[in-house]
């Protein structure tokens, strides 16, 4: 049974499933779309063209779908599509899209977003993303399924992190971060992979063992950027997870790629 308390202000035109939980003094505007098992707790505003996923709960004080901080928006219409089993604690917030970002921003399946964490404007945000307390990311920010972003880690807009990646707490993150590559430092620096995190989804010693080495060629200190690419292509084509990482660097991007000191690349 839906449970909406009677504090709560739940527009006529929002589009409520079953088994929803609004709570005391939240907001619900007229359209956002709650999919079953949705729980909204007290104190939260969901507003704009929100979807929200079956079962994802949305703690007090949450402020989801308002419009994005954006100087060149002009009140279009834009959409916030927030995937299922999220759980989005207290006080995050989380904008619509923009024009420029084909008005839309998404939010993956499986996430946490802890507390104060903040998504603007057009990010793409994949499964299993979790955002740990006050992490933020600027406008049109790509995060790829499994990567950690740690405490008070700010990700410059356009940017895009890689699958299974790591971001430590602090970081200041003006480039992209390879798949499964762990950055640190403000600005921050390409510190190696991320193996407490490919230990963690299971992946095999050997392929661990074989990422290493590729890494270390790609960031060697001989030749440029793109001979290594090649030779890393030619020596790992039939490594899914090294291509991953070359086909990332390899794609046309706003920002450049985080890279390692000279003394964490040796």
């Amino acid at each position: 049974m839906t449970d909406i308390h009677p504090t709560a202000v739940v527009d006529d035109g929002a589009r409520i499933g079953a088994n929803v939980t609004v709570g005391p003094y939240s907001i619900v505007g007229a359209g956002v779309e709650l999919a079953d098992g949705v729980t909204v707790m007290s104190h939260v505003v969901v507003n704009g063209r929100t979807s929200i996923g079956a079962n994802t709960k949305v703690y007090p004080f949450a402020s989801i779908g308002l419009a994005p901080q954006d100087l060149k928006y002009k009140g279009e219409p834009s959409r916030l599509e927030i995937g299922c089993n999220n759980i989005i604690r207290e006080h995050v917030t989380m904008h619509g899209g923009t024009k420029g970002g084909g008005t839309v921003t998404r939010v993956g399946n499986n996430c946490l977003f802890m507390v104060a964490c903040h998504v603007a404007h057009d990010c793409r945000i994949g499964d299993h993303v979790v955002m740990v307390n006050n992490a933020t990311l600027g406008g049109h920010v790509t995060v790829g399924e499994w990567a950690i972003l740690g405490g008070l880690a700010a990700v410059h807009q356009y940017v895009r992190i890689g699958r299974h990646a790591m971001v430590g707490g602090l970081s200041g993150v003006e480039n992209d971060v390879i798949p499964f590559g762990s950055v640190t430092g403000n600005r921050a620096r390409l510190q190696g992979l991320n193996i407490v995190g490919l230990k963690r989804r299971g992946v095999a010693r050997d392929d661990i063992h074989v990422l290493r080495n590729a890494y270390r060629l790609l960031f060697a200190q001989e030749g440029t950027m793109a001979e290594r690419l090649d030779d890393v292509a030619e020596l790992f084509h039939d490594t899914r997870a090294v291509m991953e990482i070359v086909d990332f660097i390899r794609t046309e991007s706003e920002r450049s790629i985080c890279q390692p000191t000279l003394e964490d690349a040796a």
